[in-house]
């Protein structure tokens, strides 16, 4: 019960890193999200370091899904870099 608990409570934690364009990189993120959930998906803001960078995890059908890094380059990290100048790399986490 306790390991149930502790995966539940790490899900909900604030995310890693929030450098300055972590609020228009999570606003960019929920405007493709309607994407990913029509396809049983769901994509998450892990964190933005102060450079930029930012991480996301896929999750839901998403994750593992062979066309995942395809959705992430030229869907999640196109949009990203267009509404949000200043966005560096964008790295997957499992």
């Amino acid at each position: 019960m306790e390991l149930i608990r502790n995966l539940f409570h790490r899900s909900r934690q604030e995310p890693e890193e929030q450098g300055p364009l972590y609020t228009p990189v999570r606003e960019a993120i929920s405007s493709v999200q309607a994407y990913a959930r029509s396809h049983g998906g769901e994509i998450e803001l892990v964190g933005v370091s102060d450079e930029g960078d930012v991480t996301i995890r896929l999750r839901g059908a998403c994750r593992g899904c062979p066309m995942s890094e395809m959705t992430l380059k030229h869907g999640i990290e196109e949009q990203l870099r267009t509404l949000v100048p200043g966005v560096g790399s964008i790295h997957q986490v499992a």
